[in-house]
């Protein structure tokens, strides 16, 4: 327990650390600018040593869930229990996140506290913390886009264009598999198949505000475009 304690917290001060030289180096930006450097940092390393654990060091997490965690995924769970600490002090601190997000927040960190505390299912968290930080990049990159007064444009549209598709495919598709594989196996104890469930569930609740804003937005690009139509129409006539 002491073990895992300084463990957490030296993660957890890691992460600070990096805001803090972001922000001491980065000053002219806002706190909010600065942290979603953090975030995006943390998405990019996370997925990358996800992906290697799931793919490379194995085992493959459809097949083998409940399985016993190994240093490497209890590595990928630390890093991430930190940052998610760290991420949730600074959303409530400065208030800039909703219910839904906060309990995505608190069901990331419960999950992974259980996985490091029974000593197994390390390989379905870890997973799970791909399929959720994959589309985080993307995420961040809209936001940086309307920082900056490029989002709407053709990055931006590239841009939502791809993290609905991803995050429809991954969360939503591949998700779905992953959690029938956890339920449908009897190895993982029954707290992690109830949080998968919550997490999926939460994954639904975000995938109908994507679709929601999918809709709004090809509606809102429509008018655009039938309204350029008309003006090249009009601009035609008075031409000739």
């Amino acid at each position: 327990m002491t073990l895992f304690l300084v463990e957490t917290s030296c993660s957890l001060i890691g992460w600070l650390s990096v805001y803090i030289l972001l922000c001491y180096v980065n000053g002219k930006q806002g706190c909010e600018w600065n942290c979603r450097l953090v975030t995006l940092l943390h998405g990019v390393l996370i997925v990358c040593v996800t992906a290697y654990i799931g793919f490379v060091d194995g085992p493959w997490p459809f097949t083998h869930p409940g399985t016993e965690n190994t240093p490497l995924q209890m590595l990928a769970l630390l890093l991430s229990l930190g940052y998610f600490l760290f991420d949730m002090a600074w959303c409530v601190y400065f208030r800039t996140e909703g219910p839904v997000m906060l309990a995505h927040h608190t069901l990331s960190i419960l999950g992974i506290v259980s996985a490091l505390g029974l000593g197994e299912s390390g390989i379905e968290v870890c997973a799970v913390l791909f399929g959720s930080e994959i589309t985080n990049p993307l995420l961040q990159a809209r936001w940086f886009l309307k920082q900056m007064g490029r989002y709407d444009s053709l990055t931006g549209d590239a841009v939502d264009l791809l993290f609905i598709a991803l995050y429809a495919f991954v969360r939503m598709g591949i998700g779905s598999r992953m959690l029938y594989c956890e339920l449908a196996s009897p190895k993982p104890k029954m707290v992690m198949k109830w949080g998968g469930v919550a997490i999926y569930g939460l994954s639904c609740v975000f995938m109908v505000d994507i679709a929601r804003f999918a809709c709004r937005k090809t509606r809102a690009k429509y008018k655009w475009w039938q309204e350029q139509r008309k003006l090249d129409s009009a601009n035609g006539h008075t031409g000739k």
